[in-house]
Order: C-alpha cells, then sequence, then structure tokens
C-alpha cells in the first residue's frame, strides 16, 4: 500500500472544506415576503401569485427560537416594559443619573427639570409602546 504525501492530504482537506462551504450556502434558500390585499403578511419558498415581494435571507445558524409561552398569556412588548421601568424610575424620589456621552457609565444628574422632561417621555413612550388592557 503506499502513503499518501502530505500535499496530496492538505488538497484533499481544502476540497472538502469548499465542498462542505457550498453546501451551507445550498441550504439557505430564497424566502418571499409580502402582503395580500387584506394586509396579511405572508412568507413562502416560492413568489407570490401575483404583485410584488420582498426577498428575505434566513439565518439558521443562530440559537433557536425561545419556546411559545403559556397559551392565553399575552407577551409584552420589550420597549415596553423598557418605558414602564424608566416611568417608575423617574416618578420615585431617588436620585437620576444620565449617561451623556454614550459611553456607558452615567456622568450627569439630571434636575428636576430634567426628570421631568425625561417623565414626559418615558409616558409618551408607555402609551406609544404599550397595548391597552382590554
Amino acid at each position: 500500500m503506499r502513503a499518501l504525501s502530505t500535499s496530496t492530504v492538505l488538497i484533499r482537506t481544502f476540497a472538502l472544506l469548499v465542498l462542505a462551504g457550498v453546501c451551507t450556502t445550498a441550504l439557505a434558500g430564497k424566502i418571499y415576503q409580502w402582503k395580500d390585499a387584506k394586509g396579511v403578511t405572508h412568507y413562502s419558498d416560492s413568489p407570490p401569485p401575483e404583485g410584488k415581494a420582498q426577498d428575505r435571507q434566513i439565518d439558521n445558524r443562530g440559537e433557536p427560537a425561545p419556546t411559545a409561552t403559556v397559551a392565553g398569556k399575552s407577551v409584552e412588548n420589550p420597549m415596553c416594559t423598557t418605558a414602564k421601568r424608566n416611568l417608575q424610575v423617574l416618578s420615585g424620589k431617588a436620585a437620576v443619573q444620565q449617561d451623556t456621552d454614550g459611553d456607558g457609565k452615567p456622568d450627569k444628574a439630571l434636575t428636576e427639570d430634567d426628570r421631568g422632561s425625561q417623565r414626559n417621555l418615558a409616558e409618551a413612550a408607555v402609551k406609544a409602546y404599550c397595548t391597552p388592557a382590554a
């Protein structure tokens, strides 16, 4: 039996890696998104019967989607949750500091006027992002 040379092994390994890369991109199918006459959004792997559609790329290499919540229990919009927390903090008596330069560290204490302005913004965000209770 003849031994394989190092260059032959490297060439075969490289060819296998290229083939594996081509196969993974071939698995990523094209997804179409469109809205029908009633405004309902549809997703499909085939284009809509008529009209225009947007192409969507689906990347399924990430983590799996979170499992569904208990039936009948609604999921709150994350922006609503943040707005409610901000309003709660701004309505309290404790001092509030703000990050004004974007470095992730608070660097300015809010005055009462600033606090009132931020509270108004938080109330507007609650109205915009939170659905009213049924």
